[in-house]
């Protein structure tokens, strides 16, 4: 028995108060999302007229947190901590979820807290990044005064590098940042998975009339403190920050070690995330600490040297901050569950939507496939093949035979099923179409986009090997988890 998923759209008639944009699905067409926000690209240097939004969300109060807070996403995580998925991509701009990007959560928790001005700092691999937020967020839904703009690096005569850390970032791009007459700046890294209402992080900030808020997790264990790891007294006041194993001592000169530590404090891992008064950011980064580059290692424990008053916030939810590939590997086999738990970030949440580009794709094409607890993107082909447990990305072809278990396949930028001539790692040429080919078995593995799978090739790892660098042969081994380069060739009959 086959399954035929019309190309025709279904339209469903929805409260005009309807703003849900609905996520990847199993055989389901998403429904039409709203227009996203307004959308210019600018140097840091730069400084255009700003693209002005036509009209607010419909039925949404805009409150004074819209017009008084603007919103740093700095889209650049470490390049190296998901090699080789930031290969050709920034983090932020890495696939997750089937239909997703990872800046995509971030920029959605904006939108849905009333954030209306949100600036992207983008340096590293950023021309996907760049394009991604450029088409997915131009149109008009974020009020009169509401845009998505990117600030991408430059170099001018006073400053010929690029940036050096956020710190930096923040510094070189003072001109533009400083256009509108905002209270707060609010710092957030683009390429972590969570949901926060930021409305309740200003608010708790203004009540405590704090130089700067900083937001920790509640109940996270603090063994990878990416983000630096602050003491907190009884009534939520940061008094310190923990110099991490292997810190250099010169970009944490005013933090104290673990021994350091009154018996009366509590211990909270930060996440990155950041409520700074605007006239003190400024200060910050031109007068106190003119040449410090990263805002956690210099410019937080800075600020406590100064004695500023600086406050914790406590963020109790589920948050990923992607810190490895095993990361990234989990929190998408989490988005294949139904369960809404605090244990996993829900891409279904009619209340907290998540926004991303509509690419207005056909519905996916099942034909006598057996499916389970999987997520499947738009424009996919799946032909008489067995999935369980995996991710499955746009324009996704699986040829016939195919077995799929406990995977990421990130899909094409082209539509499946046409051969096209692409060079394999040595440099020969394939005829091997995009996607995943007759008889093929992957386990437990992470396909980029735009891999090419041919007939009956084992990704299975029959070695159990739990590191390996095989770049030059179109994939690596991390924890176990092979990943397919994107763009990579693995021919016929191969067995990895």
């Amino acid at each position: 028995m086959s399954l035929h998923v019309s190309s025709h759209l279904n339209i469903v008639q929805l409260p005009h108060n309807y703003n849900y944009a609905k996520p990847a699905l199993k055989l389901t067409v998403p429904a039409a999302r709203p227009p996203p926000p307004s959308l210019a690209v600018k140097n840091a240097q730069q400084n255009p007229e700003h693209a002005a939004a036509l009209f607010p969300p419909a039925n949404q109060s805009i409150c004074n947190v819209q017009q008084s807070v603007a919103a740093i996403v700095f889209g650049d995580g470490s390049p190296s901590r998901l090699y080789p998925l930031t290969k050709r991509r920034s983090e932020g701009a890495i696939p997750i979820a089937g239909n997703y990007r990872l800046i995509d959560a971030v920029v959605s928790n904006c939108i849905n807290s009333n954030i209306s001005k949100i600036y992207a700092l983008t340096q590293f691999n950023s021309t996907s990044l760049n394009s991604h937020l450029s088409r997915a967020y131009s149109g008009a839904s974020l009020g009169k005064e509401g845009f998505v703009e990117v600030i991408a690096a430059c170099q001018t005569p006073e400053a010929m590098g690029w940036f050096k850390g956020p710190a930096d970032a923040i510094r070189r791009s003072l001109s533009v940042l400083e256009e509108y007459p905002v209270l707060e700046f609010l710092i957030l890294p683009g390429h972590h998975l969570y949901k926060m209402n930021y409305q309740k992080l200003v608010e708790a900030h203004r009540n405590n009339s704090a130089d700067i808020t900083i937001a920790v997790h509640g109940s996270r264990r603090y063994d990878n403190p990416g983000f630096g790891i602050f003491t907190v007294n009884s009534k939520n006041q940061v008094t310190g920050f923990l110099r991490e194993p292997g810190m250099n001592p010169e970009s944490a000169q005013h933090s104290a070690t673990f021994t350091d530590i009154p018996t009366q404090y509590n211990i909270y891992p930060g996440m990155g995330i950041y409520v700074i008064n605007r006239d003190v950011m400024i200060n910050l980064v031109t007068e106190h600490f003119p040449t410090a580059n990263d805002l956690t290692g210099e410019i937080m424990p800075g600020a406590i040297s100064l004695g500023m008053k600086i406050h914790a916030y406590k963020f109790e939810g589920y948050w990923e901050d992607m810190t490895s590939i095993e990361a990234f590997y989990h929190a998408n086999m989490e988005s294949t569950k139904n369960a809404s738990t605090a244990a996993h970030n829900s891409f279904y949440d009619r209340d907290n939507p998540l926004y991303t580009l509509p690419r207005h794709l056909p519905p996916t094409l099942i034909t006598d496939a057996v499916i389970a607890d999987s997520v499947v993107g738009d424009g996919c082909v799946l032909s008489r093949c067995k999935i369980k447990g995996t991710v499955v990305g746009m324009r996704t072809r699986v040829g016939e035979g195919a077995t799929i278990e406990d995977s990421i396949i990130m899909g094409s930028d082209t539509y499946p099923g046409s051969i096209v001539q692409g060079v394999n790692a040595n440099h020969g040429v394939s005829n091997i179409p995009i996607g995943i080919g007759e008889g093929a078995v992957i386990k437990k593995a992470i396909v980029d986009k735009n891999a090419r799978i041919g007939k009956n090739v084992l990704i299975i790892n029959k070695d159990n090997v739990q590191e390996g660098d095989k770049e030059a042969n179109g994939y690596v081994i991390r924890k176990g988890i092979i990943i397919i380069i994107e763009r990579a060739i693995i021919s016929d009959g191969t067995i990895l």
